[in-house]
């Protein structure tokens, strides 16, 4: 049976009380070109999370960081890497003060504004040999500024979906907004693929690297009309309004749910740990102490990202029988006792090496699949829109900003263990803060 989502409460105040208005919205604005919407939306924005990423591993060293060994400009194009989690947040905190003064369709075209322009700049930025110094300086600030437009990029469209799924399929509604990270970074890979393959190494560092980035300049703007033609119509902010998804006032919020900003965050932990330990950092690792191409880890990767796509779906299922929590626990405690086999498999032969990252992207998915809602939904409707987002932005900047840089930081100098060592915290700080949300929610 398809699951469906249910109809609004007639009874709900706020709610149209004429039949053939109310029948009017909902074949307006069908829940299908809702999880459509949502789709596209993280689709293009991983895409954009990608192109970014696996640039910091291919390219950055050589062209921004000549001056150093590959292992020290890899790990200085990590730093950069992390600045837009730390500006997501920011992000966040200021498009949800535009939404309240000029409304989401501004919002929504600002923040992608800001991304398509931050993607452009660093396609068309010269490297440290034309510039010096000043191409790191403007490669930071563009970096940040994708991470301040991501932040307000925040739609609402998720918790559109979470509100108002039945009971009995609120994991399969979950997953829907988290196929979008395995599909874009499977585009992404592709795309480099192609262009490392077919390329010198010469004309890809010259020119060819800068592709990607102006693809998802283009990405952007079909992406940007498609929400916006979703966010903008009275249907869509009916919906909203009749499930109290609006910006609530932050310090008001952080003083009524405070707490669950950061065990939402934590309880995501192992998963967002294992995000860039199964993308980014494996790509970095081969690339620098392997001999396996590029091209071929980029295959197993794209590979690896159809079994995430799959693991997305399936977690949907489980969740919904099994229940989020236990899913996402027990997902925690298989990321816990991968993390003592992955630093063996990574230190084998290619054979290792792609079996880690095939199936660190099949626990990726399943885990990724439900990371989103197990603890939002612990915020009152009023809450629900801005805490969702900010619980989103603290769980990508503690759990996955620095994981690159970290990871192969303790990879490089103290060896694969300690990559295991970090995997296997986020597994217990997940499996801790499910614990004390349970315990929160049985008192009260």
């Amino acid at each position: 049976m398809t699951p469906t989502l249910s109809p609004p409460d007639l009874s709900a105040p706020g709610t149209a009380h004429n039949p053939n208005e109310a029948v009017a919205d909902e074949h307006t604005i069908a829940p299908s070109e809702i999880a459509v919407g949502v789709i596209l939306g993280r689709a293009s924005e991983y895409f954009d999370f990608f192109v970014y990423a696996i640039a910091s591993v291919l390219v950055f060293p050589s062209v921004f960081f000549p001056f150093l060994d590959p292992l020290q400009g890899t790990l200085w194009a990590f730093v950069i890497f992390s600045f837009a989690f730390i500006g997501r947040p920011f992000g966040t905190l200021v498009f949800m003060k535009i939404e309240k003064h000029y409304g989401r369709g501004v919002k929504l075209t600002g923040a992608l504004l800001l991304l398509g322009v931050s993607t452009a700049g660093i396609a068309f930025l010269p490297g440290t040999s034309s510039i010096g110094f000043t191409a790191i300086v403007l490669l930071s600030i563009f970096r940040f500024s994708q991470g301040i437009a991501l932040g307000g990029s925040w739609d609402g469209l998720p918790s559109l979906l979470a509100m108002r799924a039945p009971k009995a399929q609120r994991g399969w509604w979950a997953m829907i907004p988290q196929l979008g990270a395995p599909l874009g970074f499977m585009i992404a890979a592709a795309l480099f693929w192609y262009l490392n393959s077919q390329l010198s190494d010469a004309d890809f560092l010259a020119w060819g690297w800068r592709f990607p980035f102006y693809v998802a300049f283009a990405i952007n703007v079909v992406a940007l009309f498609a929400r916006l033609r979703l966010v903008v119509t009275y249907e869509y902010e009916k919906l909203l309004k009749d499930n109290s998804l609006a910006p609530s006032d932050v310090g008001e919020l952080i003083k009524a749910r405070g707490s669950n900003l950061f065990i939402g965050a934590f309880t995501s932990l192992a998963t967002y740990a294992l995000f860039h330990l199964v993308t980014v950092f494996p790509l970095s690792w081969i690339k620098l102490y392997s001999n396996q191409s590029v091209d071929d880890v980029l295959m197993v990767q794209i590979i690896g990202g159809a079994i995430a796509l799959v693991g997305v779906v399936a977690s949907g299922w489980i969740a919904d029988r099994f229940g989020r929590r236990n899913t996402l626990g027990s997902l925690a405690i298989l990321i816990a006792l991968f993390s003592f086999v992955a630093p063996m498999l990574l230190s084998n032969d290619v054979f290792g090496e792609d079996l880690f990252i095939l199936v660190g992207f099949a626990l990726l998915g399943l885990s990724y699949g439900q990371a989103a809602g197990a603890v939002t939904s612990n915020f009152e409707p009023k809450f629900r829109y801005t805490g969702a987002a900010l619980t989103a932005d603290l769980a990508w900047l503690i759990g996955a900003a620095f994981a690159p840089l970290v990871a192969l930081g303790l990879s490089a100098h103290f060896g694969l263990g300690f990559m295991g060592v970090y995997l296997f915290s986020g597994a217990v700080c997940t499996l801790v803060a499910l614990r004390v949300n349970k315990a929160r929610e049985l008192r009260g």
